[in-house]
């Protein structure tokens, strides 16, 4: 994934967009980056690697080393950005956020036409620079963008620093991620997630529509392209990769979660017996809220029977490795003895993907003395790698536990009957279920349903993508 943050205000934007781009973070450990435009020396952009250190402790120095009144800046999980690019439209710098899976394709029409890229380590294409590169084939930025939103097979939102010293902000074609724009006394600022403006004291003054595009300056917003009919936000969004104190569509990511949990409770109490569960505990973080709506609904006690150690460790999904992933994650559980020894445990967890950290998590609560390990995914199974948002490691179908579960118990036969496999409520879902608790040591385990998630979010299911969970978008 990625984020990013962009304000022109009428003195220095530094301050600003350094801690905006930092309140992002949560969205990617890979690379980050920030480009500024002053008067006097132009644009300027600083690019670090923050796989092994946060975002402030690389870009402390660019209030000494950077100066302007509009800047942008990134987290990025993928391509190095903020770049700058010379072309037939200016001199600008430019941010993207989602995937191009159509790449290769893109790169070998364009390239065949004369033009030529950058290569990156292993002759890879910065997909930024791509974006960059599409959005040239026409005469001015939006028809540039709208062009390049039209070939893009995925996703892409934009930033881009003009060399005048404007912001344009262009939300992806069928909204896949949201873009907010702030507005306060000293300018205007766009960002991904909506508390970094409100932090900075902007005020959110629009979100804009899929397809939109605007452009910022410290006096004025102008809507240079209005927003296309058609709108599919992720729903995954408020269920996992969102953070708790944004709003998406006027809905608040933590207050879905909550209520989430006790929709979840709701169908257990109407189903089954859940009065000999001790504590309702949530996998830390993301589960968390997840679980406080589910023992708020039940009446059972919410406990926390490990403590995730976060001061020195960083976030474990993010090693590109999964061995080094479940090392951390392992390291960072601390227990909680007294709420864990002869315990029977309901546990909630935002999602249930490749499944190598539960089981590392349920070997650990068992081997410090938890009587049952009950197990609720708070999305859906997962059925399809995400191709529009790269949200999770996962590039392949077969990646997904889900998958290989449905396989053992049929073969390949059984990707026939997915929607049998999500409902906990038919034969196949039923062995579906089981399988999984056998493999993972679950005393019992389900998932929220796709009604019931897009009831906690509140928005109509046409507006919502859940690819990841029925393959419709």
């Amino acid at each position: 994934m990625g984020g990013f943050f962009g304000a022109v205000t009428k003195d220095d934007a530094i301050s600003d967009v350094f801690f905006g781009t930092d309140y992002h973070s949560h969205l990617g450990t890979r690379r980050a980056g920030m480009a500024v435009f002053d008067k006097d020396i132009g644009l300027q952009r600083e690019i670090h690697n923050i796989e092994n250190s946060p975002f402030r402790t690389k870009f402390e120095d660019v209030f000494e080393e950077m100066k302007g009144f509009a800047a942008i800046g990134c987290i990025s999980d993928s391509d190095p950005q903020p770049l700058l690019i010379n072309s037939k439209l200016g001199i600008y710098a430019i941010c993207t956020v989602g995937v191009i899976n159509n790449k290769e394709e893109l790169i070998k029409e364009y390239l065949s036409n004369g033009n030529h890229f950058n290569a990156m380590t292993g002759g890879n294409i910065n997909s930024t620079e791509l974006v960059a590169a599409l959005i040239s084939q026409k005469e001015d930025f939006v028809s540039g963008i709208r062009f390049a939103g039209d070939v893009i097979d995925g996703t892409a939102s934009i930033l881009i620093l003009t060399e005048k010293g404007s912001i344009i902000a262009a939300r992806d074609k069928v909204g896949r991620l949201p873009l907010h724009i702030g507005k306060s006394d000293r300018g205007y600022c766009a960002s991904f997630e909506s508390f970094a403006a409100y932090k900075l004291d902007y005020q959110i003054v629009k979100n804009l529509g899929p397809g939109e595009i605007v452009e910022l300056t410290a006096d004025e917003m102008k809507v240079l392209a209005e927003p296309l009919e058609e709108t599919h936000i992720c729903a995954f969004l408020w269920s996992y990769y969102g953070y708790p104190t944004s709003d998406y569509e006027g809905i608040n990511v933590e207050a879905m979660r909550n209520r989430n949990g006790m929709i979840m409770a709701e169908n257990d109490m109407q189903n089954m017996d859940i009065s000999n569960i001790d504590y309702i505990c949530g996998v830390p973080d993301s589960g968390t809220p997840h679980a406080i709506g589910y023992a708020n609904k039940s009446g059972i006690q919410f406990a926390r029977p490990f403590i995730k150690y976060t001061p020195t460790w960083p976030r474990s999904f993010m090693s590109a490795k999964q061995s080094d992933r479940n090392r951390v994650a392992k390291m960072k559980q601390i227990p909680v003895h007294e709420l864990i020894q002869d315990k029977n445990l309901l546990f909630v967890d935002d999602s249930i993907v490749r499944g190598t950290q539960i089981k590392e998590t349920v070997d650990f609560l068992y081997e410090n003395g938890a009587k049952e390990v009950h197990m609720r995914s708070a999305c859906p199974p997962i059925m399809y790698a995400c191709k529009y948002l790269n949200f999770s490691r996962s590039t392949s179908d077969m990646e997904l536990i889900a998958r290989k579960i449905i396989v053992e118990l049929e073969g390949e036969v059984g990707f026939n009957y997915l929607d049998e496999y999500s409902d906990g409520s038919t034969e196949r879902g039923k062995k579906f279920r089981k399988a999984i608790s056998e493999k993972f040591n679950f005393a019992s385990l389900d998932f929220q349903s796709i009604e019931g998630i897009i009831k906690a979010i509140g928005i109509d299911k046409c507006k919502l993508c859940t690819y990841c969970w029925n393959g419709k978008e």
